[in-house]
């Protein structure tokens, strides 16, 4: 089985995947395309899923680099493959180099890809409830726009995460969101248990991206909790009280 991935079509043309955890070779908690070179599995399965990855992009494995993600807000710009070992600390990544794939890995938080066609720019980011609320979603913009992009051709796609019927949440994140901007309380809907509440995580991620100008914003409808046969969820592990997980990979990569 090659590994699986879902697309969107305001993507269509580039080298892009919103992979699932079918099609590796990785087993037990892991099973079985995990791309996550910081847990707890073998280096070696890894490498083979992520190969595997970039071959159903129809890029080489070397193409691929990615990031130590800490849900902050750090871009780095990518100018040539970034060995494993040397991964930048950021959450989000930007290229203009055909050739070139840009992944970051979730198991819950909201996968990011981004694409101005014309200036040959794309985007990656991670972003979790963190990262969002602290801009790292228009920092990549930022950091297209200085590579060439402009945001108003720009289209971002927020992949496959935890969704609003699946993500309950305490006090603490909806004040956190809430300082930021009180109308953001529309993301929030009321939770069955008191002082509780059910958070659109995607949602508030594409009302950010068109809030900051983006010309196209999609949102892929799957959500990662409730589809244990396809994603990695870090929420349904902690609920389940089981042991280490996978992360699913999305990657872009350059026209050309």
């Amino acid at each position: 089985m090659s590994a699986e991935f879902l697309t969107d079509p305001a993507l269509d043309g580039l080298p892009h995947g919103f992979f699932t955890r079918r099609g590796g070779v990785s087993t037990g908690g892991f099973a079985s395309l995990n791309c996550s070179l910081s847990g707890r599995d073998d280096p070696d399965a890894v490498a083979a899923n992520r190969a595997r990855a970039m071959a159903a992009l129809g890029l080489p494995a070397a193409a691929l680099s990615g990031a130590h993600q800490v849900h902050g807000i750090t871009v780095a710009t990518v100018t040539a493959p970034v060995p494993n070992a040397r991964r930048p600390e950021a959450d989000a990544l930007v290229t203009d180099r055909p050739g070139l794939a840009l992944g970051i890995v979730t198991a819950d938080c909201g996968p990011v890809l981004f694409a101005d066609r014309a200036a040959g720019v794309v985007g990656a980011a991670h972003a979790g409830w963190r990262g969002a609320v602290a801009g790292v979603l228009e920092a990549t913009l930022d950091a297209m726009e200085a590579l060439g992009a402009r945001r108003a051709r720009i289209a971002a796609v927020v992949g496959p995460c935890i969704r609003q019927p699946s993500y309950e949440v305490g006090a603490d994140l909806r004040e956190a969101v809430l300082a930021h901007a009180a109308a953001d309380e529309r993301f929030f809907t009321a939770a069955s248990r008191p002082g509780h509440w059910q958070f659109d995580l995607a949602g508030y991620c594409a009302a950010r991206l068109a809030a900051a100008g983006t010309g196209h914003v999609a949102v892929v409808q799957a959500d990662t909790l409730a589809e244990p046969d396809r994603f990695f969820s870090h929420r349904r592990r902690t609920l389940g009280g089981e042991g280490p997980i996978g992360h699913q990979l999305s990657a872009i990569a350059p026209p050309g």
